[in-house]
């Protein structure tokens, strides 16, 4: 076992207290439909919720419909999902004929033109936020940005740190320990991320819009159903080759053995020029195409379902963040929005979420090499593709084929044992053994997992994909409308929309540097 893992082990053996100092934060992504047709909203992103550059919980992704909600760092579960809940209230009030889309995959899509990208403004950070996804759409097309999709962000207090690197001698500083713990969480985490994308993939069918034009889709029509496409056995189409992937991007080499080839890896990415990219220079509307014509115009563009990450300073640059500081956290980026939860997310995911993270760490981490990586990439699109498939098998750490079942189980019982740890730091609940209790379930009845139940419910329903998720987006847009929302809650979130439309003016109308200038010196930190 790595010194690192044992170690982990032992502090939250010892005092299970620890977890009780977890931090998370979560950030959903909700496309804004129109309430009678379940089309893309072409509006605006609403008045009432600010300024989508400077609020700091409410803003938008790649496109002006795509919405993203952020909740503060907390270490209360409950209290992350109330923040979420508080958001989802605030945020119904201000829509006009429209609801949120609580479901991964987009619907009605007339094509690229029918996506408009995110307005941020005359600003020179609101200009580079534009252009940056002006290149995302010449690059990889506008129906893959319009997928949304959760990420949750987690970390260990840094007194857990402190402890752990105490116990293994103190042998270098607690910022190099940290690193390479969460290094070895990451590691671990792609070799398993098969089991996640199994237990909460949601995204098992398509609208036929989403791959019109894709003549080489593996897809097949639901029935006699010529709107809606899927794969009998997949769990998270979101996660596999018509979702987030990019053929160009196959050729970056990351590795997470070591901080410093991390950060050479895309520092290099974003310096080094990409052929087939050079063609793009302006849009159809004469504006910028692209930062520029790397494979990488920046650190957010590499597609991964998981990132070392650590807070940036105004204008610093992610890999720059990381080197002067190591990793703060990790954000998960391969959650599927559940559309039979109000929220696309709650309490329950984000337990099991802990534990599966948690037994990542608490696991031997080997280092990863190219075998690693290319035995982690078949289990993931197997499991997206084919998840469900009855006898499915994957591949062992030792190259054979085991079944699914099998290869889950030692990572279940991780997760078990640190359920236990939870139970005994929060007052004995029962909720996270109660959680492992669900996931072993999953494993060994696939027809419990959220991807089943969406093409269960449309097959037996007679529904088409859009007519379920539409089914489920207005239910839980009424829902919000008739719940309260706090005084108090409703004059802050109100106060923050004002505050931030006086930001963004303000940075307007400073005195700003030429733009170009702005540009070079951002990307001046990478040489």
């Amino acid at each position: 076992m790595s010194n690192h893992a044992a170690i982990f082990r032992k502090v939250l053996e010892t005092d299970p207290q620890w977890l009780n100092q977890i931090r998370r934060g979560v950030e959903k992504e909700s496309l804004r439909v129109s309430e009678d047709q379940a089309e893309l909203a072409q509006t605006p992103h609403p008045s009432g919720l600010g300024s989508a550059l400077t609020h700091p919980s409410i803003t938008t992704d790649y496109s002006e419909a795509l919405l993203e909600f952020i909740t503060p760092v907390s270490a209360s579960i409950a209290e992350t999902e109330r923040a979420l809940q508080n958001l989802h209230l605030y945020t119904v009030r201000q829509l006009d004929g429209e609801l949120l889309w609580n479901a991964s995959m987009p619907c009605i899509v007339h094509g690229d033109a029918g996506i408009p990208i995110a307005q941020f403004g005359t600003s020179n950070v609101g200009q580079m936020k534009r252009i940056y996804r002006n290149g995302l759409s010449v690059r990889y097309g506008r129906k893959m940005q319009a997928i949304a999709g959760i990420h949750y962000n987690f970390s260990l207090h840094e007194s857990f740190w402190a402890e752990a690197n105490k116990l293994g001698g103190n042998l270098k500083s607690t910022q190099a320990f940290q690193t390479e713990g969460y290094l070895a969480l990451i590691r671990n985490f792609f070799s398993r991320v098969w089991l996640l994308m199994y237990l909460i993939g949601a995204s098992p069918a398509v609208c036929a819009s989403f791959v019109e034009g894709n003549p080489s889709h593996p897809l097949q029509p639901l029935g006699d159903q010529q709107d809606t496409y899927y794969l009998p056995f997949s769990t998270s189409l979101r996660m596999g080759d018509l979702g987030y992937t990019s053929q160009a991007q196959s050729g970056i080499e990351v590795c997470y053995n070591d901080l410093d080839e991390y950060i050479s890896a895309l520092r290099s990415a974003i310096l080094t020029t990409h052929q087939a990219y050079s063609a793009y220079s302006l849009m159809g509307n004469g504006e910028r195409a692209q930062l520029n014509d790397s494979l990488l115009q920046i650190e957010n563009e590499y597609y991964s379902p998981i990132r070392p990450k650590r807070v940036t300073r105004s204008g610093e640059a992610p890999v720059v963040a990381l080197t002067r500081g190591g990793i703060e956290y990790v954000e998960v980026r391969c959650i599927d929005i559940n559309p039979f939860i109000p929220l696309g997310i709650d309490s329950d995911t984000m337990r099991l979420l802990d534990l599966f993270i948690l037994s990542c760490m608490i696991d031997e981490s080997p280092q990863c090499d190219v075998l690693g990586q290319q035995r982690n990439n078949t289990n993931l699109q197997r499991v997206v593709n084919r998840g469900r498939e009855p006898g499915l098998t994957l591949l062992s750490a030792g190259g054979g084929e085991v079944t699914l079942c099998e290869l889950a189980q030692p990572t279940l019982n991780s997760m078990a044992e640190i359920a236990g740890w939870f139970d005994y730091a929060t007052g004995g609940d029962g909720n996270y053994l109660k959680t492992v209790a669900e996931a072993k379930q999953r494993v060994s009845e696939p027809s419990l997992t959220p991807s089943a139940r969406i093409l269960s419910e449309m097959q037996k329903d007679g529904l088409t994909y859009r007519q379920l998720a539409w089914k489920y987006s207005r239910e839980w847009h009424a829902k919000h409308l008739n719940q309260t929302l706090d005084p108090a809650t409703l004059a802050s979130l109100q106060e923050q929309a004002i505050s931030s439309l006086a930001k963004q003016r303000e940075l307007e109308t400073s005195q700003q540097q030429p733009f170009e200038d702005y540009v070079a010196n951002f990307y001046s930190q990478y040489q």
